[in-house]
């Protein structure tokens, strides 16, 4: 089955990790990229800062743009990858050796992805 797995922060967080550690976790996710290249579609995309977004949304009169992302979410999506792996268990499984899950305000996010549009003929 395909998946997205986004993979969340929260800046706050995100802020207060030191130069070292900040290396030495990338340097882990490199390598993660690599260990599980079989199962990942894509090379997998990090995301500039939330501050550097633009979001177009519904308004009364058509669609407005606004800076950010203005979510009710304390957490940022910071990148996202496609994953094609057996099931959701194998998913979670992936998702669980994610390196940065030692830092606190991570969480990594799957969704599985809509394969069979039928369902949505009429």
């Amino acid at each position: 089955m395909k998946y997205v797995i986004m993979f969340t922060s929260t800046p706050e967080y995100d802020a207060a990790v030191s130069p070292e550690v900040a290396q030495d976790v990338y340097a882990r996710v490199y390598q993660w990229f690599q260990d599980n290249a079989d199962s990942i579609e894509d090379s997998g995309a990090e995301l500039q800062p939330v501050d550097a977004a633009t979001t177009v949304r519904h308004g009364a009169t058509g669609a407005v743009v606004v800076d950010g992302p203005f979510t009710e979410a304390r957490e940022a999506v910071g990148g996202f990858t496609l994953i094609d792996v057996a099931d959701l268990d194998a998913a979670i499984a992936l998702a669980r050796t994610w390196p940065m899950l030692e830092l606190e305000g991570t969480s990594v996010e799957i969704r599985p992805i809509v394969t069979d549009y039928s369902q949505f003929e009429q």
